[in-house]
């Protein structure tokens, strides 16, 4: 019976119908789950601000160093940190944490493999993995981990000895990771469509067009009203397109001719507001203070630091998730090479402001040290004093 009900299991589909711009869209995909990755991909390609925000966390998040604690072997392992490929196209272990951050962020979980040279016995380079083919499951043990790869809907056991997997945010309903996008694509839903109208209205009332209104004053004009009203048409349309081409023609007729501009009735609906209102929920599930974004709205000093430093415990946690990853990495390429030695994340300042910061507080516990000498021999020579 279970048998029966895995392999029914697999061969789920699920369907979704998308209706825009009067074209019906519709897909498929192996599971749910599947799907909503590929609406994550979807969502960063069809929404700049939202990729501009994961990108910006990559790089924010910043630069970092391997450092062995043998200072000897300090050399060889700055020399693999530059040089190490990653992929097809990458070298260095920074793109490597580079990639591997922004697969966290956008699916949730991040896997990649350490690919060793049975030859040489080293590290030959790294691998990145699409997370979304891959399951995370439990093992004999609660805290045992199983890395099953999905190909045509059949699941295959992997060894995980050279394997690295992060998931971002896990908890008991989902232990393999959930994307920092959660929640965004019902509201990208609504954006979208705002941004489809406001086309659409600009084709309507933006597009200028015309109405050429031909009205007969007596019964001699209104025999003729068919015939002069083609004319009207043929000498209007004439004048148009000359307009294409830079040429000013005037256009005149006799009789009662009116011409209307269509829809300029009409007016715009404004949309700033829930526009705005959209981004700030976009903006504030990914942390992202809206001044990084090039978004001028109004806010005071104070808040600006306030967001920069919910900004900066965004970023610290990322690098927590990351430092267990590289230190791994790092510790590997030394015992390949027969060194023993550890391995520890350098991770440079988010910001100058950090730096500035910290040298400030060095520069008050110096005051504040200095003061509290002077302070313990003033008081001991009062006290000689007195005895």
């Amino acid at each position: 019976m279970n048998l029966l009900g895995r392999k029914k299991a697999s061969q789920k589909i699920t369907a979704n119908s998308e209706r825009a711009s009067d074209q019906s869209v519709f897909r498929l995909a192996n599971s749910g789950s599947a799907f909503e990755f590929e609406f994550y991909d979807a969502l960063r390609a069809e929404l700049p601000i939202i990729d501009g925000c994961i990108g910006k966390i990559v790089r924010l998040t910043g630069d970092f160093k391997l450092v062995a604690d043998n200072d000897r072997v300090q050399p060889l392992l700055d020399r693999f940190s530059l040089e190490v490929p990653v992929g097809i196209s990458g070298v260095s272990i920074n793109t490597f944490a580079d990639m591997y951050l922004d697969s966290l962020l956008t699916y949730g979980k991040a896997i990649g493999e350490i690919i060793t040279d049975k030859n040489n016995r080293t590290i030959s380079g790294l691998w990145i993995g699409d997370s979304t083919r891959f399951r995370i499951k439990e093992g004999a043990d609660k805290t045992d981990l199983k890395i099953t790869q999905i190909t045509n809907n059949e699941e295959t056991l992997i060894n995980t000895d050279r394997m690295v997997y992060t998931a971002l945010n896990p908890n008991p309903k989902h232990p393999d990771g959930v994307s920092i996008l959660r929640g965004l694509p019902s509201l990208s839903r609504i954006l979208m469509r705002i941004y489809e109208c406001i086309g659409q209205n600009f084709d309507r009332v933006g597009n200028v067009r015309y109405a050429v209104i031909y009205n007969p004053s007596d019964d001699g004009d209104k025999a003729f009203a068919k015939e002069r009203a083609i004319e009207i048409a043929s000498e209007w349309s004439k004048g148009m397109n000359a307009a294409k081409y830079g040429n000013v023609k005037d256009f005149v007729a006799a009789g009662d001719v009116q011409i209307k501009v269509i829809g300029a009735e009409n007016q715009l609906i404004d949309t700033e507001i829930p526009v705005r209102q959209l981004l700030e929920q976009m903006i504030s599930k990914l942390s992202i203070p809206p001044f990084l974004l090039g978004l001028n709205w109004s806010s005071t000093e104070r808040m600006s630091s306030q967001q920069s430093d919910i900004l900066t415990s965004e970023l610290e946690y990322y690098r927590r998730l990351l430092t267990p990853v590289l230190k791994r990495i790092g510790e590997t390429f030394l015992r390949l090479n027969g060194i023993d030695s550890d391995v520890n994340v350098d991770w440079a300042a988010i910001n100058l402001q950090d730096e500035e910061a910290l040298a400030k507080a060095r520069l008050y516990n110096a005051q504040a040290k200095l003061l509290e000498q002077n302070f313990d021999k003033n008081e001991g020579g009062k006290a000689d004093g007195i005895k």
